[in-house]
Order: C-alpha cells, then sequence, then structure tokens
C-alpha cells in the first residue's frame, strides 16, 4: 500500500522539546545541538513554547523554502495558531507590514522599495567606504585595545540608515539605547514599551517636520503618502520605526559577530584578507551570512489551509516556526555545513527569509557588509582578539543574536 500524509496527532508519550534551545557554551557560532539532533531525525516535529502551545518546527532547508514561499502560510500575528512571542514579556505588536499578509503588506512595502534598490544600494557604496575608512582611521589612532562594537560596528550602518530615513544622526546615542532595550529579551514589557513610546514619538515629530518641509529622504517621502492619504501618521511612523531598528542593530551585530568567527578562522581571515577581488569579498559575505546565525528564534508563521510536507498533514490553525539557522546547517544543500568555508558558493542561504517577505533591506546589508569585511582586515592585518573567546559576552539575552562588546587590538 502507498505511503499516505500523515495527520498532525503526535504520541501524547512523547513530550515535544522546549524552543528555543540552548547553544554549546563551546560552540557559540553554532545551532544548539538539540536543534540539530532533530534536524537528523526529519524535516517536522511539535515543539513547546513558553505558553504550552506547540507549534511545527521546520527544521530542513527544502521544507523551509517550501513553507515560506507558500501562500497558504501566513505572518498576521492575529491568525489562529500563530505561535507565541518568544517570551511571556516579549510585548511584540506588529511591525508595521513585516506581520501583515498580501495585499495589504504588498501595498505598504512598495512604499519604501525604491531606496532599497540594487542600483539605489550601488550608488551609495562610496559613501559608505568613506564611513568605514574614516572609522578604521580612527581606530589606528586611537588607543588599544578597543570594543569594536561601539567603535566601529554600530556607527556604520547607524550612520548609513540615518541618511537614508533622514533622522539627524547626532541624535544616534538616543535610538541606539531604546533599540537595545526593545531587542533584550529580558526587558520588562513596561520597559520595552517606554522604549517604543519614546522611539516612536520622535519619528513622529520627524515626519511632522517633513510634512512641513519636504527633503530628500525616506521620511519625507513617507510624510508625502500621508499627505496624499495613503499612510496614516502612525503608519508612516511605525514604518520609520521598523526601518530604524532593522537598519542598524542586525547589520552591527552581523560585522561583530563576523569578525570574530573570522578571527577564531584564521585561515578563512587570511583568504579575506589578502584578496582584491570584490566577486571573492561578495561571496565571502554570503557564506557568512550562512553560518552566522542573527535572527535566532526561527520566522514564525501561521497556516491558513491544510498544507501536506514532507508526508506530514499541517493544518489550517497551526503555527510553524523556522530558524534559518538550523536551515542554512543543511547538509543535504551545504556539504559539512558546520565549517566556515569562504570558497563556498553559499547564496542559496536563507538569512533573509524566502519568499515574498524576504528581507526588504537585504542588498544595503550585503553592500555594507561587503565594503567592511573587504576594509578591516585589509587595512588593519594584524586584528586580533584582546582576551580569550570564553570571555566574549554573547548575546543569549536577546532577541538578535551578536556580542555585547568585542575587544580588540593589533
Amino acid at each position: 500500500m502507498a505511503d499516505t500524509p500523515t495527520d498532525t496527532a503526535t504520541d501524547p508519550a512523547a513530550a515535544a522539546p522546549r524552543f528555543p534551545m540552548a547553544r554549546s557554551a563551546g560552540c557559540p557560532f553554532d545551532p544548539p545541538p538539540a536543534l540539530k539532533d532533530l534536524q537528523a531525525a526529519g524535516p517536522l516535529t511539535r515543539v513547546r513554547l513558553w505558553d504550552g502551545s506547540e507549534p511545527w518546527l521546520v527544521t530542513r532547508y527544502a521544507e523551509q523554502r517550501a513553507l515560506l514561499g507558500d501562500p497558504r502560510v501566513s505572518a498576521d500575528t492575529d491568525r489562529p495558531g500563530y505561535p507565541a512571542k518568544a517570551s511571556p514579556d516579549a510585548g511584540e505588536g506588529k511591525l508595521s507590514f513585516i506581520m501583515m499578509d498580501d495585499p495589504e503588506h504588498a501595498r505598504l512595502r512598495r512604499m519604501v522599495t525604491a531606496p532599497f534598490a540594487v542600483k539605489r544600494v550601488e550608488a551609495l557604496r562610496p559613501a559608505v567606504q568613506r564611513i568605514v575608512d574614516g572609522l578604521v582611521d580612527d581606530l589606528l589612532a586611537g588607543p588599544r585595545p578597543v570594543d569594536l562594537v561601539e567603535e566601529f560596528a554600530l556607527p556604520i550602518p547607524s550612520l548609513v540608515i540615518c541618511e537614508l530615513l533622514g533622522v539627524p544622526y547626532d541624535d544616534h546615542a538616543f535610538f541606539q539605547a531604546n533599540t537595545k532595550t526593545l531587542v533584550h529579551r529580558d526587558a520588562t514589557p513596561e520597559q520595552r514599551g517606554r522604549a517604543s513610546r519614546e522611539v516612536a514619538a520622535y519619528l513622529a515629530g520627524l515626519v511632522g517636520a517633513r510634512l512641513a518641509e519636504p527633503r530628500d529622504d525616506l521620511l519625507s517621502s513617507l510624510a508625502g503618502r500621508v499627505r496624499g492619504g495613503e499612510l496614516t501618521h502612525e503608519q508612516a511612523t511605525e514604518m520609520a520605526l521598523l526601518l530604524l531598528i532593522a537598519g542598524h542593530e542586525t547589520t552591527a551585530n552581523m560585522i561583530a559577530l563576523g569578525t570574530l568567527a573570522l578571527l577564531e578562522n584564521p585561515d578563512q581571515l587570511a583568504l579575506l584578507r589578502d584578496t582584491e577581488d570584490p566577486a571573492f569579498v561578495a561571496r565571502a559575505v554570503e557564506e557568512l551570512l550562512r553560518y552566522l546565525h542573527i535572527t535566532h528564534l526561527g520566522r514564525r508563521r501561521a497556516v491558513t489551509a491544510d498544507i501536506e510536507v514532507a508526508g506530514q498533514v499541517i493544518r489550517a490553525g497551526e503555527g510553524l516556526v523556522m530558524p534559518n539557522e538550523i536551515g542554512n546547517r543543511d547538509p543535504d544543500v551545504f556539504p559539512d555545513p558546520d565549517r566556515l568555508d569562504l570558497t563556498r558558493d553559499a547564496r542559496r542561504h536563507v538569512a533573509f527569509g524566502f519568499g515574498v517577505h524576504q528581507c526588504l533591506g537585504q542588498p544595503l546589508a550585503r553592500m555594507e557588509l561587503q565594503v567592511v569585511y573587504g576594509t578591516l582586515y585589509r587595512r588593519i592585518p594584524g586584528l586580533r582578539l584582546a582576551g580569550a573567546l570564553e570571555d566574549v559576552r554573547f548575546k543569549h539575552d536577546a532577541f538578535i543574536y551578536g556580542v555585547h562588546e568585542l575587544p580588540v587590538t593589533w
């Protein structure tokens, strides 16, 4: 008899493992060992979240891509079965259009697509190169050791997104402090709510200023949509908040975490440091994006109609959790996946997601990382960690993974 898809019923004697799972202390760049064990066992399994709900965990690359590209899979947090927030105190609301479905998702996303188009982003490359070179000049002229997070990794994307949005960089300390609270897993609902209100009020004021006096920036474009009746003032503020947070927090963590991974893999660092080939630098960026995992709590979705995947029926009203960190370590797609190999063709990774909700800012993030990784180690060839790896504090306490500080010297 031919195999038939199974229902979602699971063995009641088999308790679903808790998610998220802890990383191994000695392997801070790798997915949790328990997550790797689940991937080896199969592409789908139930996991238990903090609220007792048991969504499906999707552990393999092919199934993640298939589900992320399926119109029956919803990003709307109000859908039945949408997996619980990352913690009881997360206080997540809708992050503008990224937690909506089409057609409203597409309508809002189109309003901010143009500045992140590849040609527009490439036009920014010389300016980003000047920013990076200036910060490297400051590093070389300053004291050692130095915290690479504070003095290099954070300022680069902050300067760039401020320029794009039209946010005064003089205010970067204000929004960096508040966004740090927003992404801290242990922040209380009161702390997170206060930080969100303060940044939203600040951005709402800037949108109002652009309504009165437009400039050549993204905030002015959003203000124009408000003036034309396509957005409310509140919607424009939400979109600006999303772009501000996403535009600097993820890239800053990737710069620091990628540097640390390279310092721990000196043979790979040498390949990047000694090349003058932009194509190799671009390939190295893709491999680092595959190997590392900035968003480490899984993309969460709700299923709106029955879907058969890998011989399993996932019913309407059930939830999905899809961690890109384990999808990008699928040995069926990336041989020897736990090895950092800058010569690998890793362009198929799912670090930016897949489907209609693929990261809007990925061309900008790629370009920034190419400039950083192609400049820093060439200009400071003796860069090294100032201390031991075990002394580095990793962001196990945040929704966005990285390091709190990265003390380096040369």
